[in-house]
Order: C-alpha cells, then sequence, then structure tokens
C-alpha cells in the first residue's frame, strides 16, 4: 500500500505497554519502525525484551533515549499515572511531541494545559481492544480498520483568535495521523468534549451495563447460567475486564457518563411501566431500539471482537494538508460528519 504520508515517522517511545501499548508497540516493530518503550512490570519487561523488544524498566532512561532520537511519546498508561508521566516528559524529554491512547480526553487535555504542554500534544484515542490486559494479552492487527480518534482543540483555540497555527503543531498531528496508519486504523478528528460524550455512549455505558447484567444473571445461580445463550454472553463479555481498567475508564469520564446513564434508566424505565400494566407491553422500545440498530449497522459495520465496536470504513473521507490555509475548519467539518482524514 503507497504511504500518504511524505513526513517520515519519528521514532516512537511507547510508555506503558499493556493491551494497547503493547499492541501498538507489535504493530510498529511489524512495520519496520523504530520503536522503544517502558513499563512499570518487571515480569512484562522481562517478557517483552524475551520477545525481541526494546523495553525498559527505566522511565528515565527511556525518556532519555525518546530525547535523543526526537521521539514521539505514546502514553499509554491508566489516566491515574498521566500527570505523573507528564512530569516526567517534562523533565527528561521536554522537546518531545506527545501524544496518548487514553479512553478520556478532556481530563488528559486539562493535564497538558496545567503545564502548558498544548503545542506539543495531539491527543489519541484507538477504538478498539479485548477484555484482556497486560503484555502477553497485546496483538498484531488489533487495530486494524478500526476508528482512532485524533484531537485538535489547539489548533481550534488559535484559529478562533485569528493565530496561525505552529508549522511544528501541524506536523505533529500529521505523526499522529501517520501512526495510525501504520496500525490499519483510521484517524477521525475530534474535540476532546465530543469524543468523551460520544466514548460515553458507546464504550463506557457497555462497561457499566455487562457489570450490572453479570451481577443479574448470576443471581440465578447455575440454572441461570446453564441456559445462558449467546446473547447473555456478548451482552457481558467486557465484564472480563480487569476492575482497575473498567473503573480508570467510567470514573474519569463521569461527567459525561452520568447523564448518558440518565438517559438509559429512563428508558428501562420506560420498558418496566409497560411490562408491569395490565396489558404487559414494550412495544415501543423494541421497535424504536431495532430501528436505531438498523441506522447504526447501515452507517458502519461493527468489530465483534472489539470492546469499543466503532469502525468507520463507510464514512466520508477528507484529505488533507496539516498547515495549509484552512485545514482547521476542514477537520471541523470530518468531525462534523463523522468522518475520517487523510493528511499529506
Amino acid at each position: 500500500m503507497t504511504d500518504q504520508y511524505p513526513q517520515p515517522l519519528r521514532p516512537l517511545c511507547i510508555v506503558g505497554l499493556g493491551l494497547i501499548g503493547g499492541s501498538i508497540m507489535r504493530d510498529a516493530a511489524a512495520a519496520g519502525a523504530e520503536v522503544f518503550g517502558h513499563t512499570l512490570s518487571r515480569s512484562g519487561a522481562r517478557q517483552a525484551q524475551r520477545d525481541g523488544y526494546a523495553v525498559s524498566h527505566d522511565l528515565a532512561e527511556t525518556l532519555a533515549r525518546a530525547a535523543e532520537d526526537d521521539a514521539l511519546i505514546v502514553i499509554a498508561t491508566p489516566m491515574h499515572a498521566v500527570a505523573q508521566i507528564l512530569d516526567a516528559v517534562v523533565k527528561h524529554a521536554p522537546g518531545c511531541g506527545i501524544t496518548d491512547v487514553v479512553s478520556v480526553k478532556q481530563p488528559v487535555y486539562d493535564l497538558i494545559i496545567e503545564r502548558g504542554l498544548q503545542g506539543q500534544y495531539v491527543g489519541g484515542h484507538p477504538m478498539s481492544g479485548t477484555e484482556n490486559s497486560g503484555w502477553n494479552a497485546a496483538q498484531e492487527g488489533l487495530f486494524h480498520r478500526a476508528a482512532w480518534a485524533v484531537t485538535y482543540d489547539w489548533a481550534v483555540e488559535l484559529d478562533e483568535q485569528g493565530k496561525r497555527v505552529p508549522q511544528e503543531w501541524a506536523d505533529l498531528f500529521t505523526q499522529v495521523c501517520k501512526l495510525a496508519a501504520l496500525t490499519g486504523a483510521e484517524a477521525v478528528p475530534v474535540s476532546v468534549s465530543r469524543h468523551d460524550e460520544a466514548v460515553a455512549r458507546v464504550s463506557h455505558l457497555p462497561h457499566v451495563l455487562a457489570e450490572a447484567l453479570s451481577i443479574v444473571g448470576d443471581k440465578g445461580g447455575t440454572l441461570a447460567q446453564s441456559l445462558a445463550a449467546g446473547s447473555f454472553r456478548g451482552a457481558t463479555r467486557v465484564a472480563g475486564t480487569d476492575p482497575v481498567l473498567v473503573r480508570n475508564m467510567v470514573e474519569t469520564n463521569a461527567a459525561a457518563l452520568v447523564p448518558t446513564l440518565d438517559e438509559f434508566i429512563a428508558l428501562l424505565q420506560q420498558a418496566r411501566d409497560g411490562l408491569a400494566g395490565e396489558k404487559p407491553s414494550m412495544k415501543d422500545l423494541a421497535e424504536y431500539g431495532n430501528r436505531a440498530y438498523v441506522r447504526i449497522n447501515a452507517r458502519s459495520g461493527a468489530r465483534r471482537e472489539s470492546v469499543s465496536p466503532v469502525r468507520i470504513s463507510s464514512r466520508p473521507v477528507m484529505r488533507v494538508h496539516p498547515g495549509a490555509p484552512g485545514w482547521v475548519g476542514h477537520l471541523r467539518q470530518v468531525e462534523s460528519l463523522g468522518g475520517r482524514v487523510e493528511v499529506f
């Protein structure tokens, strides 16, 4: 496949080598990119080294190499560790570009603003994963044809002030899009607030529901489990995710998730009231839900193996030249369509 990005990809420094960070490392290495990383897990570091990857347990050492190589730093840790990692980047690799793969964007951007790092940060979030975690769960091809959210809020802020976006930041935006393409994903420009509201609906709410449904099913005892079919297994699959990771996702996005939960609870209450009537009925929910499902599938095909089933291969595509006149407005247009972007 011809590379649409003439700008070469910088070396990649991945901090955090669980499912997502580890899968990015595997994809990058398979594509021939220079990639190295850090993990807090000594056993994970040893396993990655045995698998042939350049992985260190020493964060300062890893970031010093990133500074020397002018690497793109990819923060792939849970949200609670991001502040500490950013502080280490400021200390050991202050000139490096930064992206991340955290499942919420506003809390990360708040930390970026606190440290005055807007000019060297472009946020990211690949919308793919499994219920498993850790280096051994990482795999090549995890992000193939998945959406990869790429944030551009700083560019919008400058554009609205009538200021030119520095070419260095435009180049960093290109780098993050190139990283997404390297893994087989499709870059989707999105603001942090719209991102968090969207993933509350299609990623974080399903985790809450899976946990609750697992509890209800478990209360049915062994008979209920022996009768459980695919619908129950599919709806509860992501409850197998490490509870710490689930809490990191949903608690850090509570501001967007709570109104979404309110919507869902209202629908459940309507269904409950209809079924409790003299003539039990769930007509409205069944019909409206079916129509919504048909619309969703008409817009995109769901990846069944993904924790966050968003695929956008049928979405509109716009080619954008970062740094060219009007390019930020073009990104806003792509976002409004839920489309993907290719940069050149």
